[in-house]
């Protein structure tokens, strides 16, 4: 009985397989500087985070108005508070110099909210000075409009009754709202008071007893 042999492997057709048509793979190249400098990009990013890190906790302290102080009125220390802000090199009034500030004027309408600089505030007020005088108006419904307060520009205006003689008119363009009170108890009334010309003060009075005033808000004036 014959025993069944195995043909022989060709070894020349095993190298026409797939694999024996790769390539050569050449050896890789290193490239030190590419290395360095993805070194230095990793460093450089990682001091930029740690300033920024260090930069923000750099605050200063600062002073913050809470209520609205008219152009020419003192800031109020009620109105002041501190604040802690980031020192980003803006000359915001430290506050150090909170008694500076009271005793300074307000060198424009200051709107709640804001942070103080040296621009805001002048030693003297240009409202409250020669040739202007404060009149109280206690005004009912009707003669002035709701939600005025200080620093508020208002309109003062003649409004003769049926029995007087005369014309409507502007006895006052441009006033100032220096102070604004609540309504009285019985809500009849609204107490205000304005800085105006003293030229026109005994006039703005005399009415004023008579009931004749009402006052209208320039809401772009301030």
């Amino acid at each position: 009985m014959r025993t069944s042999e195995k043909p022989a492997v060709n070894a020349a057709a095993g190298l026409s397989g797939p694999a024996s048509r790769k390539l050569p793979v050449p050896p890789r190249e290193r490239k030190p500087a590419l290395a360095a400098l993805a070194v230095l990009l990793i460093l450089g990013g990682a001091l930029a985070t740690t300033l920024l890190v260090l930069n923000s906790g750099d605050r200063v302290s600062a002073i913050r108005v809470t209520q609205q102080v008219g152009a020419g009125q003192k800031f109020p220390p009620e109105a002041l508070e501190e604040v802690k802000i980031a020192d980003t090199g803006v000359d915001f009034v430290s506050w150090s110099q909170r008694q500076q500030v009271v005793n300074s004027f307000a060198a424009v309408t200051i709107l709640p909210g804001t942070l103080l600089t040296n621009q805001m505030g002048v030693r003297a007020s240009t409202e409250l000075g020669e040739g202007k005088a404060t009149i109280g108006l206690a005004l009912k419904p009707g003669q002035m409009p709701a939600g005025i307060q200080q620093g508020d520009r208002v309109q003062v205006i003649f409004v003769p009754s049926r029995s007087s003689q005369g014309q409507t008119r502007v006895l006052a363009s441009s006033a100032l709202v220096f102070a604004a009170g609540d309504k009285s108890r019985s809500g009849n009334s609204g107490q205000i008071t304005v800085v105006v010309d003293s030229a026109a003060a005994p006039e703005i009075a005399a009415f004023a007893s008579t009931g004749e005033i009402a006052v209208a808000e320039l809401p772009g004036a301030r």
